[in-house]
């Protein structure tokens, strides 16, 4: 009785709060029918067997992707469920890089097994006014349970079941300029690269824009320091490092010295023969402006004329402190004056104005200078020197190209230039390849997982006790998860896990009926991957359950996966189609998998949390920029 009259209780406040507004209870079955409709615009592009999606917008203009984020954050959606979940997703992109796709699988089968699960709870309808609610209070109930599992044993799990059966790849593999026998690691490190842009890109580019990241990634290894820094340079800098050009194929695509700036010259290039170029870049205008937004001028003897006046005498002064200095291109974030033009051009100074504050960071930390915000405190620390500074055209457009002097860091800047029949398909090809650098970043960032409670653990859940090694040296590998470990895709590792939770379960002292349901939902929610991936094979998928799992039992702890991934002709006496099945698969990270599998259900918690949605017309504020589409909204619109 005291729990009913505690929840009336609150349901009376909530009235008196919001009035007569519309409310919409939010139910289970909501949930899971809005993570669906998602999933089936998902699964057009899934697997190595998916196709591109086509979106057509009012203004006729057209996106071709296979991005499961660009895909999802194109759509013009309504319901605010929906919305909440693109936004997870766009977050775990915006970080790992890679996993869009499987995020929304993975969402909604967790989802069907929780449904599914708490439809089969005891019945306790009779704390609740409905059985829908005490479905939506189990369902609450198993997805916390989840969360808390996965932050507290599913890194031990992978680490002791998973990990011992993959191989690690350094970032040296993927800078090695020679061509090593087919046995090195250097295969498996551009077979990862191929097996992210075969599903983006389609299997036609997926080798080309592979090599492209390694040539990209070895010009701009840093001297003396790890190639991690290097990465995370790009993963930084990306939009001012690339170019799009459309109108060209993607074949055109290459890498070119120094920067590109992409704005031509507001005044006459005089500087192509020289051997350098002498630069300075400001952020603010080079001419006192006469008023700014809110100001006052009050003029007493003097007129605007003489201001004016006094205003270009002052520009005159600067062009002069410039050319002692040697100053002959200026780099300006703002659109400056006529006169400022005139005066400079009169004095042989080109001026680049315009220049996004990207570009002007990146060109700042390449030439070693600092920005200048006061134009009347040009010093010699501010003046960069240059190899050349010169126009290049690129498609149809003329830009600035520059190139700088060899630094102590032992530099080799350069540019990425993507070509692509098309705007749209220009766009992908960068987005796939920034996407690229996340996944990479993800994968060879140390991670250090529970290693204490890892090992204490292996005993009671590893896959096969003869899995794991006698001496203690080689155990300690157990116990952490390497950067760069990796392991071949098709559903590998989904079936390593699912095996390795199966056995959990059952090994776990004094369970509870909750306790046993945990590690089984998210077991069978695990296998919706592979099911996908041979969705059009069925076979395929019992025929690949049985092979991992027969060459685990058969090659325990030692690197099967390796050998098969990097065996272009498989002894065909022993199996004529081994080789080559676990070639097709490509390579997976296991860091970005462990993520993906702890973002989704964090994601699952909040979706389950939301009991109610009110609909108001009356503009939200937003405290915060939102990148995503199908937020757009006018103020006449009805928010949620």
């Amino acid at each position: 009785f005291n729990h009913r009259r505690s929840r009336v209780s609150r349901q009376h406040s909530t009235t008196l709060l919001f009035g007569m507004l519309p409310m919409e209870h939010i139910h289970l079955k909501n949930v899971l029918q809005t993570v669906c409709a998602l999933e089936s615009v998902i699964l057009r592009s899934f697997g190595p067997e998916g196709g591109q999606v086509l979106f057509t917008r009012d203004t006729g203009q057209v996106m071709l992707s296979r991005s499961g984020a660009r895909i999802l954050t194109a759509l013009h959606l309504e319901h605010p469920l929906a919305r909440m979940v693109v936004e997870c997703v766009r977050k775990h992109s915006a970080s790992v890089g890679d996993g869009s796709k499987t995020f929304i699988l993975l969402l909604a089968s967790c989802l069907r097994m929780i449904h599914a699960t708490a439809c089969k709870e005891p019945n306790v309808s009779q704390s609740y006014n409905s059985t829908g609610a005490a479905e939506a209070s189990a369902a609450r109930r198993l997805a916390d349970k989840l969360l808390a599992f996965a932050l507290t044993e599913l890194d031990d799990l992978i680490t002791a079941n998973v990990v011992p059966h993959g191989f690690c790849v350094s970032l040296e593999d993927f800078t090695t300029k020679t061509k090593l026998p087919a046995h090195s690691n250097s295969l498996s490190a551009k077979m990862l690269l191929s097996s992210f842009f075969h599903t983006r890109l389609g299997y036609v580019h997926c080798d080309f824009f592979s090599d492209l990241t390694c040539d990209m990634l070895r010009h701009w290894e840093f001297k003396c320091d790890q190639l991690f820094s290097a990465l995370q340079f790009l993963n930084d800098n990306f939009p001012a490092l690339h170019t799009q050009v459309s109108g060209l194929p993607v074949g055109s695509s290459r890498l070119i010295e120094g920067q590109v700036i992409q704005r031509d010259f507001a005044t006459p290039c005089l500087q192509v023969n020289k051997k350098t170029v002498k630069a300075v870049a400001f952020t603010g205008y080079l001419q006192p402006k006469l008023l700014n937004p809110g100001d006052v001028l009050e003029l007493e003897k003097t007129s605007i004329m003489h201001f004016n006046a006094w205003t270009e005498r002052s520009v005159e002064c600067l062009i002069k402190t410039l050319q002692s200095l040697g100053v002959s291109v200026l780099f300006c974030e703002a659109k400056q004056s006529a006169a400022v033009l005139a005066l400079a051009t009169h004095a042989g100074i080109s001026v680049v104005e315009c220049v996004s504050e990207d570009e002007l960071s990146l060109f700042a930390r390449l030439s070693g200078v600092t920005l200048v915000s006061d134009c009347w405190m040009v010093q010699p620390e501010n003046v960069a020197t240059l190899s050349f500074c010169r126009p290049i055209l690129l498609g149809a457009h003329r830009y600035v190209h520059v190139a700088f002097c060899d630094s102590e860091e032992g530099l080799k800047p350069c540019s990425l230039v993507i070509c692509a029949p098309g705007e749209g398909q220009a766009d992908q090809c960068a987005k796939a390849i920034q996407d690229a650098n996340r996944m990479l970043l993800t994968t060879m960032q140390p991670v250090c997982l529970h290693k204490t409670t890892a090992l204490n653990k292996c005993e009671s859940t590893r896959l096969h006790a003869a899995s794991l090694p006698k001496d203690g040296a080689n155990r300690c590998d157990i116990g952490a998860l390497k950067p760069g470990c990796v392991i071949p895709g098709g559903g590998t590792f989904e079936f390593l896990l699912h095996c390795s939770l199966l056995q959990h379960h059952s090994s776990v002292s004094n369970p509870t009926n909750t306790d046993v349901h945990i590690s089984r939902i998210l077991a069978k929610a695990l296998l919706v991957v592979p099911c996908q991936i041979y969705c059009r094979n069925p076979k395929g998928f019992l025929q690949t359950q049985t092979r991992v799992m027969s060459l685990i039992s058969k090659q325990p702890r030692m690197c099967w996966l390796l050998k098969e991934t990097q065996n272009p002709k498989p002894n065909q006496a022993e199996d004529p189609e081994k080789g080559v099945f676990m070639m097709d698969t490509g390579l997976d990270s296991i860091s970005c998998k462990s993520q993906l599998l702890l973002d989704v259900l964090q994601c699952v918690t909040s979706l389950l949390q939301v009991n109610m949605m009110f609909r108001t017309h009356m503009a939200l504020q937003k405290t915060h920029k939102i990148t995503n589409t199908s937020w757009e909204q006018t103020e006449d619109e009805t928010e949620d």
